[in-house]
């Protein structure tokens, strides 16, 4: 009798988690994704401000499942699910299944904008954070022949959303500009460099405790940051920033960190989505009404008498649903009952600058220095392998010791590379 096929689709956090526990179990197992390398998506702030090299926050999949004939990874594009026949379809090739598992995280999400879709750079990929790094050290480089007129846009870096994601980057870039850039430019005037957080809620950090986001103000605001709260960006057309109270900022880089939306795939009906396009699953990450589909991570939404509103999207609920979901699978082998999905919250966290953290646990909150060795520690051991652990520990150490980094590369696609990916972009429109 031929093994059980599981298709898992994104190699995410929960995708990735997933196919590594039960790849001893009997399934064959194939993992679909657009890329061919897992991403840690929390230190992206971190290769967008040339802190982190790009290979050092992501790991190539196939070098997770060498040797292992039952998992079988393949590079493309999710077009279509058909769960009558039970079959995706990809840019590759369809592929059927017993068992389909959705792991395919989230996406920027503009809120119907295309004016900032078109001109805001986005930071939910490796790709997009090497073109935001790209963006901002190129913004230095034109400022050495700018006139007086054109340097304010050039000088003006805008962050929207005050979440995890826009406070790390805002303290980032305001560490670049006190420790990095007057090094790198002595020429330069930094002190006409501006850097903006606009957040549309009244504090930064809005699932935080309240002395967590009183302390994250007040640090950015202390490393030079401008925090506007209760403000919301209407447009940018690449050169204004337009909020809806009638503010402007001149500025050619906005960065947008205002909110996610899942990723979902073709062939869900709209039925079984809840706000923020997440599908809604049962208590056993199972798709509402389907006995062999699954959802788990930033896509799923399960309401449990703890989180009545869905489990925060973060890596930490991400890999415990891989978990539960992976002993289900082993349960179905042997016909034996389903295990409920229970999550119990460690904590959130966020760091701000070098010695500037907030943590949040069940039973207390602390900031600071201690907090900043928490988020390190904590995120250090996430990172998926040992080499990737010791390169990120050294890239910290130095920079802890000499407020620098050498990474700071600006890497533009080539001509062949930009046309080839038109005529990807054609073929796929087509």
């Amino acid at each position: 009798m031929a093994n059980k096929r599981i298709v898992i689709l994104g190699g995410g956090f929960a995708g990735l988690q997933l196919a590594k526990i039960i790849r001893n179990t009997g399934y064959e197992i194939t993992l679909i994704d657009q890329y061919n390398f897992h991403q840690f998506q929390p230190l992206f702030y971190q290769v967008a401000t040339a802190r982190l090299e790009p290979s050092s926050i992501s790991f190539p999949l196939r070098k997770v499942f060498q040797r292992k004939h039952c998992v079988h990874v393949r590079l493309a594009k999710v077009n279509g699910i058909d769960m009558a026949v039970q079959k995706v379809m990809t840019s590759e090739g369809d592929f059927s299944y017993d068992y389909l598992v959705i792991a395919t995280g989230c996406t920027t999400n503009y809120f119907g904008n295309k004016n900032i879709e078109q001109f805001a750079f986005p930071m939910k990929s490796t790709t997009e954070a090497i073109a935001l790094r790209n963006r901002i050290l190129l913004n230095f480089e034109d400022a050495l022949s700018a006139t007086a007129e054109e340097m304010p846009a050039i000088m003006n870096i805008v962050v929207a959303g005050g979440g995890p994601t826009g406070v790390e980057l805002a303290g980032s870039l305001a560490e670049m500009k006190r420790n990095v850039l007057p090094r790198d430019y002595p020429d330069m005037d930094f002190s006409q460099l501006n850097i903006y957080l606009v957040e549309g809620g009244p504090v930064t950090l809005g699932p935080m405790s309240k002395a967590s986001q009183q302390k994250s103000q007040e640090y950015l605001e202390k490393m030079g940051v401008q925090v506007w709260t209760n403000s919301i960006v209407e447009d940018y057309d690449g050169k204004m920033v337009k909020l809806k109270d009638g503010r402007t900022i001149p500025t050619h880089t906005l960065i947008w960190a205002a909110g996610v939306t899942g990723n979902v795939p073709g062939g869900i009906e709209k039925e079984k989505l809840v706000r923020g396009n997440r599908i809604r699953v049962d208590q056993y990450s199972r798709l509402e009404g389907s006995e062999n589909v699954f959802a788990i991570g930033d896509i799923s939404y399960m309401e449990t008498p703890d989180f009545p509103k869905g489990h925060p999207q973060l890596a930490n609920v991400a890999n415990a649903q891989a978990k539960n979901t992976a002993h289900n699978f082993r349960h179905l082998l042997r016909n034996e009952p389903l295990k409920p999905f229970k999550y119990k919250n460690p904590g959130t966290m966020a760091t701000v600058g070098k010695r500037k953290a907030v943590v949040d646990l069940p039973f207390m909150s602390f900031q600071g220095r201690i907090a900043w060795f928490v988020w390190m520690f904590l995120h250090l051991m996430l990172i998926l392998n040992v080499r990737n652990k010791i390169i990120v520990f050294i890239n910290w150490a130095i920079s802890y010791f000499t407020n620098d980094t050498t990474l700071r590369l600006i890497l533009l696609p080539t001509g062949k590379a930009i046309e080839q990916k038109n005529k990807e972009q054609g073929a796929g429109n087509g």
